[in-house]
């Protein structure tokens, strides 16, 4: 199997601050992979870490295979990291001609990719008057005019509007799907990742929380949704592992191995149950339960 990205003890510090904990992770070649984190987590530093920006203070991290800032490497990799900035007297055309020729890329389909990423109208406009998510734009574009095999994004929709997430979210889906690019994505747009993105890790103060399919993720953190009475009862027999839910319902965090026991249960008690069914947890459930157990296991 290949990897576009792997990182093998990596820690790095500033000052007293520890953005990554002997941390390793490994991202294979292909699809939309997300990497998810409260501010402060971690992620822009594994970014910059990977892209050469940054030296670690222990570990290493591999790019496409290649030590992390090796030339070979990066001419495979388009990247946005935070907000792009360019010089506000040139043209959106003008800019990415400019780029194109820094990367001695030869000949790029400008117009193509103005027009991929919403910006075909304004492309003889000057920068200085693009407002943040146009900005946003052209960095994307800049980032793939070369075609790259590997794309980075860093938030890649700060400032845009619902409409534009959704463009964007289906540019991304059809880099990876059409163009066949392995795509890594930061988000904090929890809806954008579980649309676009395949596997997903959690970040949380610079280690792994919880890494996986979108998919088994959120099955593995389902609950059973207990519509019944006296919903007291229910509370009480469940203690800990039951917390109310609206409309008089009741979640119990239980495997699915033990649900007939908590059935006979709950009817020897005198229970009446009216509906009884699984819910899988949406991907904000997960990531937000991800983020507590981690606060209580770095608590002990």
């Amino acid at each position: 199997m290949s990897f576009a990205l792997q990182a093998e003890g990596l820690t790095k510090t500033y000052g007293a601050v520890r953005a990554l904990d002997d941390f390793s992770l490994a991202i294979p070649t292909g699809g939309v992979f997300g990497v998810l984190g409260p501010n402060g987590a971690g992620k822009s530093t594994l970014f910059r870490i990977a892209l050469g920006l940054v030296a670690p203070t222990r570990g290493q991290i591999r790019l496409l295979g290649a030590p992390a800032g090796q030339l070979s490497a990066l001419r495979r990799t388009g990247s946005v990291i935070e907000t792009p900035r360019y010089p506000p007297y040139l043209t959106a055309r003008d800019t990415l001609r400019m780029l194109a020729l820094e990367s001695g890329a030869g000949t790029v389909d400008i117009d193509g990719w103005l027009e991929r990423v919403g910006l075909a109208a304004a492309a003889d406009r000057k920068t200085g008057g693009f407002s943040v998510g146009m900005k946003q734009r052209l960095g994307l574009a800049a980032a793939l005019i070369t075609r790259p095999e590997l794309v980075i994004l860093d938030e890649p929709t700060s400032g845009m509007d619902p409409a534009g997430i959704q463009e964007i979210r289906a540019l991304i889906r059809e880099l990876a799907d059409r163009d066949g690019a392995t795509v890594i994505l930061a988000s904090h747009q929890l809806d954008e990742v579980r649309r676009v993105c395949d596997r997903v890790v959690i970040l949380a103060k610079g280690k792994i929380a919880a890494e996986g399919a979108v998919d088994s993720l959120t099955a593995s953190q389902a609950r059973l949704r207990l519509v019944a009475t006296p919903t007291a009862r229910v509370l009480e027999i469940l203690g800990p592992k039951g917390v109310a839910d609206s409309d008089g319902a009741v979640l119990a965090d239980i495997p699915r191995a033990e649900t007939p026991a908590l059935i006979r249960a709950l009817v020897e008690a005198g229970v009446e149950i009216t509906e009884a069914r699984w819910r899988d947890a949406d991907l904000e459930g997960v990531y937000l339960r991800t983020l507590d157990s981690q606060e209580a296991r770095d608590a002990r």
